[in-house]
């Protein structure tokens, strides 16, 4: 979290991932790999609040900006992913706040 309180980062090397081509098959291989990225939320000033009683379920907090730059890795297989750079990534939707 940065000092001020108002921005988010998670970032996350090396994640240990796998990939299962033929899922839900019983007999899907899987094949290991890695995931690296980097997720930022910047709120905006706009509130939003969901509830659900009857799930017992409340949620305030803000609309926020959010970021995410992740690539993926299969050594065994050669295969590699990367998103485009954190800078040019913008969400659809986001929100940050309290449950």
């Amino acid at each position: 979290m940065s000092v001020d309180g108002t921005t988010v980062t998670l970032e996350m090397r090396d994640v240990p991932i796998i990939d299962q081509t033929r899922w839900p098959a019983l007999d899907a291989i899987a094949t290991p790999g890695r995931m690296t990225f980097k997720i930022v939320w910047k709120p905006t000033r706009e509130p939003v609040r969901y509830e659900n009683p009857s799930q017992q379920f409340r949620f305030t907090g803000h609309r926020a900006e959010c970021q995410l730059e992740a690539q993926v890795e299969f050594p065994s297989t050669g295969y590699t992913w990367k998103s485009e750079a954190l800078e040019t990534s913008r969400a659809d939707f986001a929100i940050i706040g309290e449950k």
